[in-house]
């Protein structure tokens, strides 16, 4: 009955679009996601564009209000809007995002073949390509990737030789099967959907087993503090001596005893160049516990500000975060909304984009490709970024999250980053989720959340490079938009 209005469809996508979010972390609902995807191909059969259009954008808002909720809390929690604002301004974010999958779904009506096989194929190119779309437009916000539900499963094989956008693609194509043999149930269909997925998992099951990487050198300590400090106390000027002597403390308690000590993003709260005395006691430890120490905190350049991972010990290195946060760390139109509401007057939203081709880190345990928080969410910069390095490093501050689903979303997306480059993984959060991920993506050790205390494990650096990180998304991508051109092409020369 609900498939026989258009309104009925639409609350039918919104629907499923909510779903989609239980295939991700935390819930870890897999099949869900699948189920939501094909429910959406399923509502979009035999619809105009214009219907399409509309369809699409109810899934779009759905697939964001449900997945990327979290909005709210850094919006309303930390960026101390009223509640009335904080809701109207996630709900616009999510329906400005649901735009994007109102687009795809009227693209694919217009489209749309008659060959259940094109189908299929267009349905799943359509899906890899807006997701690459949200890796760029507006700054990017590349969250919510169907390849992430592959993750802890044989289809993960795949993620080394195609990244998590080929799984996306793979993951798309078996959506469209589904949905298929659900609008027409004949005995072909249901053999050929079967022997995809067994194709599917036999063949993931086997790139799993391929080392594409190896062990460059001998197991390393290290050390990972999750002081778990309030957001409101960090730039607190009164809390700065209780910080920095903890901080201190951490150092001379752990250096001695690992090869790296890793601090979170923004932990000490002033520039570089603020405490030289400071600085200096750390290099100081570093080099007489022949140990380097890794720590987020601002640096600046003229009137220049960096959002910086800094090291000190044997070796001392800055990086500049490249990939910054709209609002959290640089305020778009700034002229006009600088000051509105407290939410674009943040404190540190006044960063400058870092340079590009930034070295890795020398430390005491490798070479270490650096990422701060939003950057290791982005598959094809991290890869790039990671090919002259053994180990990835990555350092965040996640309490604007609060407790939301978000904090496990940016986690697994971590874990990720570590299964496609076949590289250990070291995450160090401010309040969680501190972890050593291993170089198939597995958790080698963790700290709860909210909790402080430190996390001591090994790591082995890596050397060597999966397909993926040789050649990033591009084969995916290219496939994914030549194939709706060749169908576009295909269809306007049977109307002609």
């Amino acid at each position: 009955m609900i498939m026989q209005s258009l309104a009925g469809r639409a609350l039918l996508c919104l629907l499923a679009g909510s779903v989609f979010t239980l295939g991700l972390a935390p819930f870890d609902l897999k099949l869900l996601s699948l189920a939501s995807m094909a429910t959406f191909v399923i509502a979009l059969t035999g619809q105009s564009w214009r219907q399409s259009l509309l369809l699409g954008w109810c899934y779009g808002l759905g697939f964001f209000g449900a997945g990327v909720s979290w909005v709210y809390v850094s919006i309303n929690v930390y960026g101390h809007a009223p509640l009335a604002l904080a809701l109207t301004l996630t709900t616009l974010f999510c329906a400005g995002l649901a735009l994007l999958f109102a687009i795809q779904a009227a693209v694919l009506s217009l489209l749309r073949p008659t060959q259940a096989g094109l189908r299929i194929a267009l349905f799943a190119c359509l899906w890899v390509a807006f997701e690459w779309l949200r890796t760029w437009l507006l700054t990017g916000f590349p969250w919510l990737f169907a390849g992430y539900t592959a993750l802890d499963t044989v289809v993960a094989g795949w993620a080394p030789v195609i990244g998590v956008l080929g799984v996306s693609l793979l993951i798309a194509v078996t959506a469209a099967g589904v949905a298929e043999l659900v609008i027409d149930r004949s005995v072909s269909r249901g053999m050929l959907l079967t022997t995809w997925i067994v194709l599917l998992a036999s063949t993931g099951y086997l790139l799993g087993l391929a080392e594409w990487t190896e062990p460059a050198g001998e197991e390393r300590t290290v050390a990972i503090y999750q002081p778990n400090i309030a957001l409101e106390d960090t730039w607190d000027r009164n809390n700065a001596p209780i910080l920095l002597g903890d901080f201190l403390a951490h150092a001379k308690a752990h250096a001695p005893s690992s090869n790296l000590v890793v601090w979170p993003e923004g932990a000490l709260p002033f520039y570089f160049d603020q405490a030289p005395g400071y600085m200096a006691e750390l290099r100081r430890i570093g080099q007489e516990s022949d140990s380097t120490i890794v720590t987020g905190m601002p640096t600046r350049a003229g009137e220049r500000r960096f959002n910086s991972i800094v090291s000190v010990g044997q070796s001392s290195q800055t990086y500049n975060k490249q990939k910054l946060v709209p609002f959290g760390e640089f305020v778009p139109l700034e002229d006009s909304l600088r000051g509105a509401i407290d939410f674009f007057n943040l404190p540190m939203s006044n960063f400058s984009k870092g340079e590009a081709g930034q070295l890795p880190l020398s430390s005491t345990i490798g070479s270490l490709a650096p990422f701060i928080c939003y950057e290791i969410v982005y598959p094809d910069f991290v890869a790039k970024g990671s090919r002259s390095s053994n180990l990835l490093i990555t350092i965040s501050n996640d309490a604007w999250f609060g407790s939301s689903h978000g904090p496990y979303q940016h986690f697994q997306m971590a874990r990720y980053r570590a299964l496609e480059l076949q590289k250990q993984l070291i995450r160090g959060a401010n309040n969680g989720i501190t972890a050593i991920i291993d170089e198939r993506g597995g958790i080698v050790g963790e700290l709860p959340q909210f909790e402080r205390a430190t996390l001591e494990g090994q790591v082995t650096p890596r050397e060597g490079l999966t397909p993926f990180a040789r050649f990033g998304s591009t084969p995916i991508l290219l496939l994914s938009l030549i194939f709706p051109l060749f169908i576009g092409i295909k269809a306007k020369r049977q109307r002609g």
